[in-house]
């Protein structure tokens, strides 16, 4: 009986975390480390069954946040969702299925991000940096194309 009430605690004390903001499975790990491990992992399959926790899901939803808020390449996407702790195949998987969109945004974020720049820096330092951030080369140069036409 004493293991349904601590299990009814945790779950509660996740949902409430995971319900203020969409979390990763990873993120709730880490957030609730201090709790007894084999109740957290019993806690994070109930809310993975029940559609609460899932990275796959939090992968669509958080690349569409980035699409419409951020100019980032598509490494750049890559990275923050590493960091959320989703796992590499998960994400290299929604990349490939969404290939032409994921280019596209690339090109358009790279596009905004000279044209901001184009005045104040010249093309080849804005070219480095769009390269450090991660930016394809076919990206760039279609970009600079744009902006040229």
């Amino acid at each position: 009986m004493e293991y349904i009430e601590e299990f009814d605690k945790l779950k509660t004390k996740v949902l409430k975390y995971i319900l203020f903001k969409k979390r990763t499975e990873q993120e709730v790990r880490q957030k609730f480390l201090n709790e007894q491990n084999d109740m957290l992992e019993d806690v994070i399959c109930d809310l993975k069954e029940n559609g609460y926790i899932d990275d796959q899901i939090y992968i669509e939803k958080a690349i569409k946040e980035y699409i419409n808020l951020k100019n980032m390449s598509i490494r750049e996407i890559e990275y923050k969702l590493m960091t959320k702790g989703i796992k590499r195949d998960l994400i290299d998987s929604y990349i490939c299925s969404h290939k032409e969109q994921l280019l596209d945004y690339e090109i358009n974020s790279a596009t905004n991000i000279i044209n901001k720049k184009i005045n104040s820096t010249d093309i080849q330092n804005i070219t480095i940096n769009l390269r450090k951030k991660g930016y394809m080369e076919d990206s760039i140069k279609i970009a600079m194309q744009k902006i040229e036409e």
